[in-house]
């Protein structure tokens, strides 16, 4: 669901910050860019600009959780004794129209289901599982968009060439704008360490912040415009994207009758000599939402299941987050996020989190002489609002959550850690384990154990 890669708007970090995986030795679906490494100029000394590139990347996951305990299921129930896989395969193709521009295109064949059909948790363990899950591949276009980058001044930059950005130059001040189709998180709320399910962490809930209810359809993706303003150590963006148009569902708007719109502040900075970032991200959607409340009172007079369908109107729902990471020596970076969203209205397009923190570290294995290798882990804490808990307790159904009862609620606590082997060019392996206590905020069931193993090739 969460396939989203930061397009070449965002912030250079990838490159910069040691020990992150360049662009150019692995191509991230989440990534060009953190744009791929942009290297300090002369103006006579700019490279040629690249007119077009062809990219692809082939992903594989196979995940499987043992037993654990489950006294009562529901319809969205994360279910023990389970494996299922995920494939996707994907092409990048560009083209550079004009000076500045980029035109892209992403058709993806897609294969496969997340645990339990991607339900029951609401830090859902695979970001590479989306919500529509099918047995025989399929082809969908997931990014057909244009981005034209305007300089403003200051020094030039090289910028290298990887799957969605252009081999080319730009100078340090400048602006960005995106068009088309294409994922929120490929230009908000980014992470040079937890960003990528295909490169490092799986969680929902790791690569991006959980209560950020973005604009998607039930793969991921969103139509929209992004600006983003680059001076100096600041950037600031904007954005304005359709929602799909029932929550969590395959069709989007199109005349942004459903909306969201996003807004976002970036410092990058230097600490004890090493780079880092801070990012605060809001988001606003309008569109037709149900309250908690409202659907309670009438499931109480109804004596049916709670239902927020029923008690839908044209309603607001507002959320904030704080996104940090930063490099504490050559080979090890740190990060956090935390977020909190209006927990009276149902979530729309993401998953079922009110308020969210993590905590995380990226080590790459040059001390132990495994340079291309890196070791990953995090810790989540995921909550719901009382009126949000009590919706599930009355046999309400969230997007991805809903045991039919939830007598004993309690946060979501998971921790996930990940190694990845760079087996060789342009291949790498990464096994992957997840603990998920109260999965669903059941207290009466799990902790689930999720284990992962996960092949990505790229070219």
């Amino acid at each position: 669901m969460t396939r989203l890669f930061p397009l070449a708007g965002a912030c250079a970090l990838a490159g910069l910050i040691p020990h992150a995986p360049a662009a150019a030795q692995t191509v991230q679906d989440r990534a060009p860019a953190v744009t791929a490494p942009a290297t300090p100029i002369a103006p006579d000394a700019m490279p040629d600009e690249q007119r077009y590139a062809v990219h692809g990347q082939a992903t594989v996951v196979l995940q499987a959780t043992p037993g654990f305990t489950s006294p009562y299921a529901g319809a969205n129930s994360l279910t023990p004794h389970q494996a299922k896989e995920t494939v996707d395969v994907t092409l990048y193709a560009g083209v550079r129209p004009w000076a500045g521009g980029e035109l892209w295109v992403n058709p993806e064949i897609d294969q496969g289901f997340g645990l339990s059909n991607t339900l029951g948790v609401a830090g859902f363990p695979s970001a590479e599982a989306y919500k529509v899950g099918r047995s025989a591949p399929y082809t969908r276009l997931q990014r057909l968009f244009l981005r034209q980058t305007i300089d403003l001044g200051g020094a030039h930059e090289a910028v290298a060439g990887v799957a969605n950005q252009l081999a080319g130059s730009r100078t340090a001040d400048r602006l960005v704008l995106t068009v088309g189709k294409f994922g929120v998180g490929d230009v908000f709320d980014t992470n040079s360490y937890a960003h990528d399910p295909r490169a490092d962490f799986l969680n929902w809930s790791a690569v991006d912040t959980g209560s950020f209810d973005y604009a998607a359809d039930a793969w991921g993706y969103s139509t929209g415009i992004a600006a983003e303003w680059y001076r100096a150590a600041w950037t600031l963006r904007l954005g304005a994207f359709n929602l799909s148009k029932v929550p969590n569902g395959e069709t989007l708007e199109r005349g942004f009758g459903q909306y969201q719109l996003d807004a976002e502040v970036e410092h990058r900075h230097q600490l004890a000599g090493r780079p880092g970032a801070v990012r605060v991200t809001l988001f606003r959607n309008r569109g037709r939402f149900g309250r908690f409340d409202e659907a309670l009172a009438l499931a109480n007079r109804t004596g049916d299941a709670a239902d927020t369908g029923l008690v839908r109107s044209r309603r607001t729902r507002a959320g904030i987050g704080v996104n940090v990471e930063q490099a504490a020596t050559d080979t090890l970076g740190v990060f956090a996020r935390a977020g909190i969203a209006d927990g009276q209205v149902e979530p729309y397009d993401f998953t079922d989190i009110d308020r969210t923190a993590q905590a995380g570290l990226s080590l790459r294995g040059a001390g132990w002489g495994r340079s291309g290798d890196t070791l990953g882990a995090v810790v989540i804490v995921n909550a719901i609002s009382r009126d949000h808990q009590r919706y599930l307790d009355a046999g309400g159904l969230g997007v991805l959550v809903g045991d039919g009862r939830l007598p004993n609620p309690g946060a979501e606590r998971i921790g996930e850690a990940y190694y990845k082997i760079a087996a060789a060019r342009g291949l790498e392996l990464t096994v992957d384990y997840q603990f998920i206590a109260n999965p669903g905020y059941n207290r009466d069931r799990g902790p689930a154990n999720v284990f992962a193993f996960r092949a990505h090739g790229a070219f």
